[in-house]
């Protein structure tokens, strides 16, 4: 057994079986990896605390002796900002945050998530190396949006035409997430 452990954090709705995060989750046990893939309640619906509440309890059955990633989608990126910023820990080695909503808008189904508190101190407390993914046509982040997020000077990759990097975008096997993964090129940007 690999001594790496990944953590994926599902956003809105949940990520479903076409789902390029539930593929990862599958793929990454088929290669003997640790994985940890919560379903966390109410998911169309969701509460902030009651999320967070969840996530604590699934960071807290990973063993410590493990390198652990943590890799988000959409609404769970937003949910990783707001643990960063009550954490004062280092609880990962990285945090890839794909696609992450507009933080000046507020997702009336997820209206306890916001506002979304931005600040690279509060990442840089919980990760190593903390990566943003995000597409130039986002129809949840524009480009203008999603400066909040390039602006707070962590690497970052801009996907063209890569919608919101959901499947309803072509992204259901996405191979490119696992060789980023895998490749550990994340340490080689910063």
């Amino acid at each position: 057994m690999n001594q790496q452990h990944f953590l994926i954090i599902h956003g809105l709705g949940g990520s479903g079986q076409d789902h390029w995060q539930t593929w990862l989750a599958d793929t990454l046990r088929e290669k003997n990896y640790q994985v940890t893939y919560p379903t966390f309640s109410s998911y169309d619906s969701p509460d902030l605390k009651m999320w967070l509440k969840e996530l604590d309890e699934a960071i807290d059955t990973i063993p410590a002796n493990t390198e652990l990633t943590v890799i988000t989608h959409s609404l769970g990126c937003i949910l990783w900002l707001h643990y960063a910023a009550i954490k004062t820990k280092k609880l990962a080695k990285r945090v890839i945050l794909v696609a992450p909503p507009s933080p000046a808008i507020t997702l009336t189904s997820a209206k306890t998530f916001f506002p979304v508190p931005l600040s690279s101190d509060h990442l840089s407390r919980t990760a190593e190396d903390i990566l943003f993914i995000l597409s130039n046509n986002d129809p949840y982040c524009n480009i203008e949006d999603a400066n909040n997020y390039l602006n707070l000077a962590h690497p970052s990759i801009v996907i063209p035409n890569a919608g919101h990097i959901n499947p309803a975008s072509g992204h259901g096997k996405w191979q490119t997430i696992l060789d980023l993964l895998l490749s550990h090129k994340i340490a080689i940007m910063n």
